[in-house]
């Protein structure tokens, strides 16, 4: 299942791979199960120093499978320490070279927060106070992340951690209108206003954490999940991932095993009923914070990820 990019710049598979995973040797051997499930599309990012493994495995998987890079989407994301216009090239060359790529799909500022400018991703004051950099806008690094798009090195563009009412302005202002917006979405969040803008638009909604990043007690325990998965013979996980493509949305999962990769990209379309009873769960609940101070909440502080 593909979903096609505005802008001509192709198209983006529906299941995608998220590679926020603390451990170098897992990520590594996860990588390379999700690409023999079927993966095609691997999520990364600058902010989980692990660039570097996700290129290895990838390297490795593509010539053990006989899969060519054109089959394969790559995603990954500016750090809030590099919003200033100068420093997104520098930042978006040093990731490809980490990832061992001369070419990237889609490249999304992380997040619409600009911290102090410097090699440190997590720049705290005396107190332990972010040091944000409010001598940059979101839509001065957006000017720079077009002009990726210019050069050839970036097919798409795009945002991530961000909120309607900051997308709208920038939506607006940009010669390249983004292609892609990854926001935490899953039943207890649903982002529908924001969905129903992008499908509007032809943006491409793409949710990570449509399990609920584990935490407990989350959408992957909730009754209704865990009736509907009875019902139709599907574990809970995949009932979730069923339900984020159903809706229209592109959906990031992190598996760390072979089994558990086979598993999530092993997905049915769920009964008419069955979406109903998922869109009447009353729980509304936000798993990471992010969106309000910029700071992953998902990546432990002072760890790399």
């Amino acid at each position: 299942m593909r979903i096609p990019l505005n802008h001509g710049a192709g198209n983006m598979p529906v299941l995608g791979f998220g590679t926020l995973i603390p451990d170098a040797a897992v990520t590594i051997s996860a990588t390379r199960d999700a690409l023999a499930a079927g993966f095609r599309h691997f999520d990364c990012a600058e902010r989980y120093r692990n660039e570097r493994e996700v290129g290895e495995a990838l390297q490795a998987g593509l010539a053990a499978g006989g899969i060519a890079r054109e089959e394969i989407f790559v995603t990954t994301k500016l750090w809030n320490s590099n919003h200033r216009p100068e420093r997104v090239g520098p930042a978006f060359e040093a990731s490809l070279d980490r990832l061992g790529l001369n070419f990237l799909d889609l490249y999304l500022i992380h997040t619409p927060f600009a911290f102090q400018p410097g090699n440190e991703q997590d720049p705290r004051d005396e107190n332990g106070n972010v040091l944000y950099d409010h001598g940059v806008t979101l839509l001065d690094t957006w000017r720079a992340m077009e002009s990726l798009v210019d050069h050839g090195r970036c097919r798409a563009i795009g945002l991530s951690d961000v909120a309607l009412n900051e997308l709208l302005p920038l939506y607006e202002a940009a010669r390249i209108k983004p292609a892609v917006v990854q926001v935490e979405a899953h039943p207890y969040l649903p982002e529908t206003e924001l969905l129903e803008f992008c499908k509007e638009k032809g943006v491409v909604f793409l949710a990570f954490a449509p399990l609920g990043h584990g935490m407990r007690p989350g959408p992957i325990e909730d009754p209704a999940i865990l009736k509907i998965a009875a019902r139709v013979g599907k574990t809970p996980a995949q009932v979730l991932l069923a339900w984020a493509a159903q809706r229209g949305t592109a959906l990031l999962t992190t598996p760390k095993s072979a089994d558990r990769a086979r598993e999530n990209f092993d997905i049915s379309a769920l009964p008419e009923d069955a979406l109903e009873e998922i869109s009447r769960i009353q729980t509304r609940q936000r798993l990471n914070a992010v969106v309000t101070t910029g700071i992953p909440g998902f990546i432990p502080r002072g760890q790399s990820a």
